[in-house]
């Protein structure tokens, strides 16, 4: 579980994309603070301690507003597509002891075994927990694992206390068996004679290609003398 952040928040009168422009401007970010039935409470943050705190999915912040503290969820974060700054982030108000449904991380460690490919099918697991304990990250070892061992979600090892939200039968990591170079080769051929695409000969096919038609070519020479004789 990450710590709860202390972040010193101001409330803003000012809204629409001039305002957001003018407070991003100032090396701040505009935020809007919602839930348990309370007005949404528009907010600016400052700018490096919120990116430092968001750097995890899931952030719990605790806000400093005007003298009063609240426990945050950072439910969306908005970035820029192409610098990533923080351009606004929507929070939710939570309280210790809360249930909250979050999507958590899978992170996959270890080694399968070898001629294997690891994919992950479900990059997430849903789950509900407490809004301050959420976990960063669930790991899953596939060290040693052979072709044709699968991981469902139902199989992934929760904290106590974190229910599972998404279906137990979730396919979350397959271990298949690697492609040889030689059936590689055979698929993506197919795949080009079925696509229509024609392939180009190597140096060396056309070399022995040359090779077979030159002894054709000298017997029919050869031919062609003898009759005029």
């Amino acid at each position: 579980m990450a710590d709860q952040i202390r972040i010193t928040a101001e409330k803003r009168a000012e809204f629409g994309k001039g305002a957001a422009r003018r407070i991003r401007r100032a090396d701040k970010v505009p935020a809007v603070l919602y839930g348990h039935g309370t007005d949404p409470v528009h907010l600016t943050l400052p700018g490096h301690e919120t990116m430092m705190a968001l750097k995890h999915s899931n952030a719990v912040l605790s806000l400093d507003i005007e003298g009063q503290t609240q426990l945050a969820l950072a439910k969306d974060v908005q970035r820029d597509p192409v610098k990533r700054f923080i351009e606004h982030v929507d929070l939710v108000i939570v309280r210790k002891g809360e249930k909250v449904t979050v999507d958590v991380v899978v992170h996959v460690e270890g080694e399968a075994a070898p001629e294997t490919i690891v994919t992950v099918d479900h990059g997430e697991l849903t789950v509900e927990t407490e809004a301050t304990h959420i976990p960063e990250v669930f790991t899953v070892s596939v060290e040693g694992l052979e072709a044709g061992t699968q991981i469902h979600a139902g199989e992934v090892e929760l904290p106590e206390g974190v229910t599972l939200v998404t279906d137990p039968e979730a396919l979350v990591v397959n271990v298949s068996q690697a492609m040889s170079e030689e059936a590689l080769e055979a698929e993506l051929a197919e795949a080009e004679a079925e696509a229509g695409i024609e392939q180009e000969e190597s140096d060396e096919e056309s070399a022995s290609a040359e090779a077979a038609e030159a002894p054709a070519e000298g017997a029919e020479e050869g031919e062609g003398a003898s009759s005029e004789e």
